[in-house]
């Protein structure tokens, strides 16, 4: 018998049906982004060299991309079992009206958990119920866009992206140490990675960082694959002109502007463009509008986003800042094709997909001048200390009045674009999960002979 099993799995072992857990609330911010950009290139895969299933678990299973993955070989399914939605909701609807149930319990469950102990990172909460869920869609590999405990507690084969690991590189940031913030992505990224199958890196400083914190947990080079980031693709280049004005005016913006999509997290670092904005005016007399973007949700996001807010009235410069809270993704390629140029120094990295939007529409990048970053931005963006207001302010200034230097940063961030294409990137995919696929068969074959 046992014979006849490693027969069957050695006949199929191109063949396997693969599970995807991918983040889709917008409030994600690029998390969200590389998720849809991942479900869109494994749905664009040509489909005569396709031969792998593909289900998609998620909370929000009627979210437009997910009605999109239609035809053979696919399918979506629901992250929690129908009588745990059931469970949740009807506990729910005694106490809460007029919202999304479901989301009311996760997040009451999240902070539950969270306060009742902290993770020993060394020590795998078992998920059975999940392994169990998973598997009754016939899954044998799964894919985490995103980073989730899920990965290791429920035991089936997976591919992880790890996108940054700040809590070891920079726990100063509330965002990523405070209220047991540190410990839970300690115990995530700690057995996440060490018991992958492989792991993702967007870039080679990315794999440098996965290797030098969990290296000494068993994580080897072999085991870590870089796959590096594309703009979103939900975002269309050729904006008309009547649609980028359309857009303008809808949210009340100057006709020449500088952008900033990101969440109000201390680390994005919007005290100090305030500042620089504030510098400029003082020193030339020059008013130079911004769009913040982005929905200031929990503690930490609401109070820095107050605190921006405040220190923009104290300097006087209010009336440069706009706030368009939640942007839907529709408008944010007029957006983009709008603004004069995008201003994102952020103290995280080592990559970060609005660079890659920014140079996908010509605009000009103002970023900033660390590691990974540096890398990434190459000659294509103007580099800053993120912790200068001075320096911010220089680059805001040379930007705003010097349309050569915008044009030459505009055309090496489009040459540097083009090095790395939609279809580099669904190559370099399959490959990884050709990889993977090979690797969890390998192991199924070393447990049936043991």
């Amino acid at each position: 018998m046992r014979a006849v099993v490693l027969e069957a799995c050695a006949a199929q072992v191109s063949v396997m049906r693969i599970g995807i857990v991918p983040a889709l609330s917008r409030w994600g911010g690029g998390i969200y982004q590389y998720s849809l950009t991942m479900l869109h290139a494994l749905h664009e895969w040509e489909g005569d060299k396709r031969e792998d299933d593909f289900v998609v678990f998620a909370h929000e299973t009627r979210h437009s991309a997910l009605v999109a993955l239609n035809g053979d070989g696919w399918a979506v399914q629901p992250l929690e079992s129908s009588a745990f939605r059931r469970l949740a909701k009807n506990a729910l609807r005694r106490v809460v009206r007029e919202v999304d149930l479901l989301e009311t319990w996760r997040w009451l469950r999240y902070r539950i958990e969270r306060a009742a102990s902290l993770p020993d990172p060394d020590a795998v909460q078992s998920r059975p119920d999940m392994a169990r869920w998973f598997r009754r869609f016939g899954v044998e590999l799964m894919l985490y866009p995103a980073p989730s405990t899920l990965s290791f507690e429920a035991g089936i084969p997976y591919v992880m992206a790890v996108h940054d690991l700040q809590h070891r590189l920079q726990p100063e940031f509330p965002e990523v140490s405070a209220n047991g913030e540190r410990e839970w992505r300690e115990y995530l990224f700690r057995n996440g990675t060490r018991y992958a199958t492989l792991l993702l890196a967007d870039s080679e400083v990315g794999k440098e960082d996965i290797l030098n914190f969990y290296g000494p947990y068993g994580v080897t080079p072999d085991r870590v694959r870089v796959l590096p980031l594309l703009p979103a693709c939900y975002l269309t280049q050729d904006v008309p002109a009547r649609e980028r004005e359309r857009v303008r005016m809808s949210y009340d913006l100057p006709e020449q502007y500088l952008f900033y999509p990101a969440q109000f997290w201390p680390h994005k670092n919007h005290a100090r463009i305030v500042q620089a904005l504030a510098l400029v005016k003082q020193e030339h007399g020059l008013k130079v509008p911004i769009a913040f973007c982005g929905s200031p949700t929990g503690k930490i996001a609401r109070r820095t986003f107050h605190e921006v807010m405040d220190l923009s009235h104290r300097l006087g410069v209010d009336s440069q800042v706009h706030h368009l809270d939640y942007v839907s993704d529709e408008d944010m390629s007029s957006l983009y094709a709008g603004a004069v140029a995008l201003v994102m120094p952020t103290f995280f990295g080592p990559t970060n997909i609005p660079v890659l939007e920014a140079w996908a529409f010509g605009c000009p990048v103002i970023t900033s001048d660390i590691r990974g970053i540096r890398q990434h931005a190459g000659d294509a963006a103007l580099l800053v200390d993120p912790r200068s207001v001075e320096a911010i302010a220089d680059a805001v200034y040379r930007l705003w009045m010097d349309e050569s230097l915008r044009r030459t940063l505009a055309d090496r961030g489009e040459e540097r674009l083009a090095t790395y294409t939609p279809d580099d990137y669904r190559r370099r995919l399959m490959n990884i999960l050709e990889e993977a696929k090979s690797r969890a068969r390998s192991e199924q074959l070393t447990n049936a002979k043991a």
